[in-house]
């Protein structure tokens, strides 16, 4: 009786148990379900919050170009923007260009002024229409501000050249940014400035590249003749003098200094012609600076570049008119450059600062029949400026400034690509400094390079590196093995 009712009990206690093992399931289960939901919902509540986020946050340019990224300038001016602007991207949808697009978000992210849409010209065939009557590539832009409008298309957004290898076109560089800063500063931007250049005395023509991108930053570009003007017109915000290989007349030379003297600004170049060009001279001189005889040589192996002495890779200074470029670390390349002086006697208004710097073993050889590239004792010692900005504070809060570089070399497209846009940024620097005022502010962003950058050498750069390659690394080399087999022998 006893065991009947033992094994009695035994059904009883399996059976509980077994009723509390499946409650226990059946809660771990709920809790895992929940628990599951929870999570899903969090997923989804950040996925919302992110999607809200600025691209700039959660889309990370890792393009080695930096394709869709915005520089400072860009930046700076998006921030004090206070007009709005609508940006359209002409394209079918689904067609977009991603760089383009990617881009585009990234001015919509930096400031509450930017709106972007797309048109499509399938859906929308009169829109385009409104705005121009030339048939746009697909991915061109519309940007509009009010009454104005500005077109850009898409050709002038991706740079190409031939390649006479394979006889087709190589994209060589991305200009988007460049373009859509250019075109939103155009169209909120009420006066424009213009840029005049002086002609009529064997000056050069402006080089395309450098034309290009006083374009690109809004300015206007026209041509003065003072023989049949008489004087510097009254819209003019800047006067360019191109190394002329003539001089000008006396009347020229008082109608610029008059210009000047109320206020004007000038960027001036000038190149070693063995004549003296008085009048044109005469200028330089009343602002207090004039020109060493010859042209410099550099006897710093570490400032002058291809083994030449004279293609000068002079110093750039931290001076207001190209500080972006001091900062930035660019490289200046100056061939063929005359010395520029100081004069002691110079007004107490007017101030002189040093842009280009030569070092101090330079020297400027006055004899161009020399035969030797050495310092000769009629060769003037330096160190020169190769380039100064000058600035005289006159009444009624008006003030000259001028830009004063001593080789036009540095505007060549060929010279400018050996220092990998240096001289580009110096002289778009050098005008910006000149032409921006608090109503108007222009911005020249240069392109994108798609090719391999140039790497620029100095003389002593080189020689060090040749010195390694062909004698440093392969004797250590040759002592590792000595000692090796040295080593080997011994054992």
């Amino acid at each position: 009786m006893k065991i009947g009712k033992k094994r009695k009990n035994n059904n009883i206690d399996k059976k509980k148990f077994k009723e509390t093992i499946n409650k226990k399931y059946l809660k771990n289960g709920s809790y895992s379900a929940a628990i599951t939901v929870i999570f899903i919902a969090i997923i989804i509540v950040i996925n919302l919050i992110i999607g809200k986020l600025p691209s700039k946050y959660t889309q990370f340019d890792i393009s080695e170009q930096k394709l869709y990224s915005i520089g400072e300038q860009t930046a700076e001016m998006l921030k004090d923007l206070d007009k709005d602007v609508t940006i359209y991207q002409v394209a079918q949808s689904g067609s977009e260009d991603e760089n383009i697009s990617k881009l585009l978000q990234r001015y919509e992210d930096e400031s509450d002024h930017v709106k972007v849409e797309l048109k499509d010209p399938v859906v929308n065939p009169k829109f385009v229409s409104e705005y121009t009557t030339d048939n746009l590539s697909s991915n061109s832009l519309i940007v509009v501000c009010g009454d104005r409008n500005k077109i850009v298309n898409y050709n002038n957004i991706y740079e190409s050249s031939i390649d006479y290898n394979t006889y087709s076109y190589q994209t060589t560089g991305f200009d988007g940014e460049g373009q859509i800063t250019s075109a939103i500063a155009y169209v909120t931007s009420e006066d424009l400035p213009i840029l005049y250049t002086l002609e009529g005395h064997g000056e050069a023509t402006l080089d395309s590249t450098i034309k290009e991108d006083i374009e690109k930053a809004n300015m206007e570009i026209k041509s003065l003749n003072l023989l049949t003007e008489g004087s510097v017109p009254e819209d003019a915000d800047c006067l360019l003098i191109e190394s002329p290989t003539s001089d000008i007349s006396e009347d020229e030379r008082d109608a610029i200094l008059e210009y000047l003297e109320n206020g004007g600004k000038a960027m001036i170049f000038s190149d070693y012609t063995g004549n003296k060009l008085e009048n044109f001279s005469a200028i330089m001189e009343n602002y207090g600076v004039t020109t060493a005889d010859g042209i410099v040589f550099e006897g710093d192996s570490q400032h002058y570049a291809m083994q030449m002495p004279y293609y000068l890779v002079p110093t750039i200074n931290s001076a207001e008119a190209v500080s972006d470029v001091a900062s930035a670390g660019y490289y200046v390349l100056a061939p063929y450059a005359q010395g520029i002086q100081k004069l002691e006697d110079v007004r107490d208004t007017v101030t002189i600062e040093s842009l280009l710097t030569t070092s101090d073993s330079a020297y400027s050889k006055t004899n161009m029949n020399s035969d030797t590239l050495e310092k000769e004792s009629d060769d003037v010692s330096g160190p020169f400026d190769l380039g100064v900005s000058i600035t005289e504070t006159l009444d009624d809060d008006k003030e000259t400034q001028i830009v004063y570089y001593s080789t036009a070399n540095l505007l060549e497209s060929q010279v400018n690509q050996m220092v990998s846009g240096g001289n580009e940024q110096l002289i778009m620097s050098s005008l910006k400094w000149m032409t921006d005022t608090e109503e108007n502010t222009s911005v020249s962003i240069p392109s994108k390079s798609m090719e391999v950058s140039r790497l620029t050498l100095t003389a002593y750069d080189a020689s060090f590196w040749k010195i390694c390659t062909i004698g440093l690394i392969p004797g250590v080399f040759l002592v590792a093995g000595f000692l090796i087999w040295l080593k080997r022998r011994k054992a």
